[in-house]
């Protein structure tokens, strides 16, 4: 009997495509175990750029011990202080190995791009929001008056002296220039700025009566506050704050539109997978939203309120806005 000269070619053929949909099948197979390997496969760095002892240091250290045991992995913090954060930042926005975040205050996210004619990251591409770690206003404290004297008394001759008078910062770009550059705008008040190498030598100044005021946090002015060697006027926030409830907030001193709050966030690469930003999200969430947590952070002055990633990105946002205006407004530049 003839057989045809092409069945074993079909046999062939036919095996072949059997080898090549198995072969498929088990890439098919192989490609979900892949994605699904755990993460993080070794331990997490949290970089901060500031010095060892400062608030984002405090903060991150904080975390580092039950975000470990969230994970599985070790977490190191490594400190990479200088140029008011921004070389912290910018470590973190390069990191590839996808186990790299860190804590970043407000300044590098929000008022650098404006500040400096170079900056070498973009906060608006370069990061992932994770977690809002904490937030607190400054407040607004004067040279201790002879007479009892109301903050609208206080702002009336503040009014009347102009540029006789001056404020304190630790340096242009800080929350406390800026902070007082829009109270000057909301109140129509004229102090001159005098910058200062850290909170302790404004504080020195004030109490010598070569500066009258200064936008500080609750823990540098507390003590003298209580010890009757300063007044306060307000905290820079809109509303009053839980950190110093007896004391006014911008809108009840006639400050319309003024909210400045300082504040520390983790932070992520923009490159690091949005299945990892998120666990990371969800993990700091839990964290945060402990009684022992927020005691800890409140106690060293903060408040924990939205930790959400989402209302991280929405607080960027609008304090970006805030500090572009004044600082084009008033033309303040960093070398």
């Amino acid at each position: 009997m003839h057989r045809s000269p092409t069945r074993p070619t079909g046999t062939k053929a036919f095996r072949r495509l059997i080898g090549l949909a198995l072969t498929c099948v088990g890439f098919s197979v192989a490609l979900p175990a892949a994605a699904a390997d755990p993460w993080p496969s070794k331990p997490l760095r949290i970089i901060v750029g500031y010095a060892s002892g400062s608030s984002p240091d405090v903060q991150a250290r904080l975390l580092a011990e039950p975000l470990s045991k969230a994970l599985g992995q070790s977490v190191v913090v490594e400190n990479r202080p200088g140029a008011g954060g921004n070389i912290g930042a910018d470590a973190i926005a390069k990191a590839e190995d996808g186990h790299t975040i860190g804590v970043i205050g407000n300044g590098p996210l929000t008022s650098s791009p404006f500040l400096y004619a170079k900056l070498p990251y973009n906060p608006a591409s370069d990061f992932a929001p994770i977690a809002l770690i904490g937030s607190a206003p400054l407040v607004w404290v004067t040279t201790k008056s002879s007479t009892e004297r109301s903050a609208a008394a206080s702002i009336s001759l503040m009014q009347a002296e102009g540029d006789k008078q001056a404020y304190g910062s630790v340096g242009a770009g800080s929350g406390g220039h800026l902070g007082m550059e829009l109270i000057k705008q909301a109140l129509k008040i004229q102090p001159l700025h005098v910058p200062f190498n850290g909170g302790p030598a404004i504080l020195n100044a004030m109490l010598g009566g070569q500066v009258q005021m200064a936008l500080l946090p609750t823990s540098t002015v507390f003590p003298l506050m209580q010890a009757g060697k300063l007044d306060a006027l307000a905290v820079s926030s809109a509303k009053r704050s839980p950190l110093a409830p007896t004391l006014a907030s911008m809108e009840e001193i006639g400050a319309k539109g003024v909210n400045i709050e300082v504040w520390n966030a983790v932070m992520a690469p923009a490159r690091m997978p949005a299945a990892h930003q998120q666990r990371l999200s969800q993990e700091l969430d839990k964290i945060l939203s402990t009684r022992d947590m927020r005691e800890k952070l409140f106690s060293q002055g903060w408040r924990v309120d939205d930790v959400s990633a989402k209302g991280l990105a929405l607080r960027i946002q609008q304090d970006t806005r805030s500090y572009r205006d004044i600082i084009e407004r008033n033309h303040i530049q960093i070398d």
